[in-house]
């Protein structure tokens, strides 16, 4: 009976885990489509003297691409930089503003395709593993034009942050995890993500 519990509650965490991601885009999501549906729709009904079903939708997509191509700019980063700088200082917001960071950091990582593979290489000392994503390669001419990996080993829970090795190839282990799957272990600290090795 208490194995049971135990697997019970074991993968209840884990489903409300898994599902806080979900959540926090569904909130942000309603909350747009809220605030422009009612906002704007009035407004266009009082102009124009007409509103359609869908309207609201269609103007957070309108509002959510202007807002790309703001963030993309230099005027963009600036304020966004500005935004940072003040959500950092304020205790609640700064953990709620670096979560969201940190996610949306990891949803644009595929887009961009900065890490092409997860791999375990040893960390410190041999028989400690840690997560590391493979970058890019080096010939090493001094060995025979030995091939050698660039390493980046993350930092959790935040996977921008933390250093770059280079290592042969032989000492790189393939876990055979994605790239996604070594991200959720890395973001987690090790709470959500596979449970087995290749």
């Amino acid at each position: 009976m208490k194995i049971l519990i135990l697997h019970i509650k074991k993968y209840v965490i884990r489903g409300f885990l898994a599902i806080i991601p979900l959540a926090l885009s569904y909130f942000a999501l309603r909350i747009l489509y809220n605030t422009i549906d009612q906002q704007a729709v009035r407004l266009v009904d009082k102009t124009l003297g007409f509103s359609f079903p869908g309207l609201g939708i269609l103007l957070v997509l309108v509002f959510l691409y202007l807002l790309g191509l703001i963030v993309s700019n230099v005027i963009g980063k600036k304020f966004f930089g500005l935004v940072e700088k003040v959500s950092s200082r304020i205790p609640f917001i700064k953990t709620t503003y670096r979560v969201g960071q940190q996610l949306s950091t990891t949803f644009s990582i595929p887009e961009r395709q900065v890490f092409k593979r997860a791999v375990l290489v040893n960390y410190l000392k041999p028989g400690i593993w840690t997560i590391g994503f493979v970058t890019g390669s080096v010939i090493d001419k001094k060995n025979s034009g030995e091939k050698l990996l660039k390493v980046f080993i993350p930092t959790p829970p935040n996977p921008m942050s933390g250093t770059m090795v280079i290592v042969k190839e032989s000492e790189a282990r393939d876990p055979g995890w994605s790239v996604e799957e070594a991200l959720n272990a890395v973001i987690s600290a090790g709470i959500i993500g596979p449970e087995e090795l290749d």
